[in-house]
């Protein structure tokens, strides 16, 4: 059951991230029919003994093969296209975080408060505690009130980092010289963890993401806290 659990994707936390999931998993079941078709009609061809020596065309079969695979494809790329947009849209925010990559560490400043801004380094392991994970803990949590809609705006000092959240859907680049932005909603609290996703050097698999998702009351007070 281990086993099984590693292929699955994350539990969402986001309303994205849901739609992402029965996306996957409406592609996947188009692909089991497809593959499930032609193992049929090859296997069936290993078996029998029909054949037509004088056969030169089919055109009413070749006529079904071709419109077949672009009906196919035509009930992928529609959901496709629908989240390609949803994705990319950004629902009047009430918080923007700003994301800056380092070679290799990220730092993250509230542009909503007042010089409220911080380092997050990985915990190196001889620095763990018991509850904490080894390559994905970081000593700076990023703390944000969940069903509020967040912006994040995503950039680097160095080279190229992308900055990823499986469980709340986002990926996004960072890029030196250039602002990306994304946006998410988180319906739930929780410790979500994420990583650089883009070969940024030596030190790539040790820029971990961990954001903390906590109810609006504590999220005000952890600012309150901060700014005093």
């Amino acid at each position: 059951m281990a086993t099984w659990s590693n292929l699955n994707l994350q539990d969402s936390a986001s309303p994205m991230t849901e739609q992402l999931i029965i996306f996957h998993d409406h592609t996947l079941m188009i692909l089991t029919m497809i593959t499930m078709l032609v193992s049929y009609i090859m296997i069936s061809l290993f078996f029998n003994k029909y054949i037509n020596r004088f056969l030169l065309e089919g055109q009413t079969i070749e006529v079904i093969w071709t419109i077949l695979p672009a009906i196919t494809l035509f009930f992928i790329a529609l959901p496709s296209l629908r989240l390609l947009y949803l994705l990319d849209e950004i629902n009047n925010p009430s918080i923007t975080l700003k994301s800056i990559g380092h070679q290799w560490y990220w730092s993250y400043e509230y542009s909503d408060f007042m010089k409220l801004e911080f380092d997050s380094y990985m915990i190196p392991t001889n620095e763990l505690e018991n509850n904490n994970f080894r390559l994905l803990d970081v000593d700076n949590r990023v703390v944000l009130p969940f069903n509020t809609q967040i912006r994040v705006l995503i950039t680097a000092t160095d080279v190229i980092h992308s900055w990823t959240v499986p469980s709340l859907g986002v990926k996004m680049d960072a890029t030196p010289g250039r602002l990306n932005q994304s946006s998410f909603f988180m319906n739930r609290s929780g410790l979500f963890y994420g990583q650089c996703s883009e070969i940024c050097g030596a030190n790539h698999s040790f820029m971990p993401i961990v954001l903390e998702s906590v109810p609006m009351n504590y999220f005000i007070k952890w600012i309150t806290t901060l700014n005093n």
